[in-house]
C-alpha cells in the first residue's frame, strides 16, 4: 500500500516519460499508472512510494529545467480509499487487458464504453 501518491500532468507523451525518468531517479518511487487524454496530447503520471520519496520526485521533476512546463501536479500523503479506488482501477487498465502487445487498446487509454461510477461500484 503507497504511502502517497504524486500527480505530474503534461502534454506529450515523450515528455511524459521524460518527467516519469526524472522521477524515478531523483527519489524510490515507482509507476502506479498513467493516463492519456486527447490522443497522447494529455498524459497524467501517477508514481506511489514513501511521501517523503514522493515529494521528492514531484518537486525534482516539476523543477527541472529540462522539461515543459507541467499543467497540474500534486502530491497526496496517506490518500483516502476512494482515491486508493481510482489509482486502482486505473492502475487495473494498464496492467491488465491493455497491456502492450495484446493489440486491443493502448496503455492507459480508456475503453469507448469505460464508465467511472460502475468501475468504483464493482471494486468496492
Amino acid at each position: 500500500m503507497a504511502g502517497a501518491y504524486g500527480f505530474i500532468e503534461i502534454t506529450g507523451v515523450v515528455a511524459a516519460l521524460d518527467v516519469l525518468d526524472i522521477m524515478c531517479k531523483a527519489a524510490n518511487v515507482t509507476l502506479a499508472t498513467w493516463e492519456r487524454k486527447l490522443g497522447g496530447r494529455l498524459v497524467t503520471l501517477v508514481v506511489e512510494g514513501e511521501v517523503e520519496a514522493v515529494r521528492t520526485a514531484v518537486e525534482t521533476a516539476t523543477n527541472s529545467p529540462n522539461i515543459r512546463k507541467p499543467v497540474a501536479f500534486g502530491v497526496i500523503a496517506n490518500p483516502h480509499e476512494e482515491i486508493r479506488k481510482i489509482v486502482a482501477i486505473s492502475a487495473s487498465r494498464f496492467k491488465g487487458k491493455g497491456e502492450y502487445g495484446s493489440g486491443s487498446k493502448m496503455l492507459g487509454q480508456d475503453p469507448p464504453d469505460f464508465n467511472i461510477r460502475q468501475q468504483m461500484e464493482t471494486n468496492s
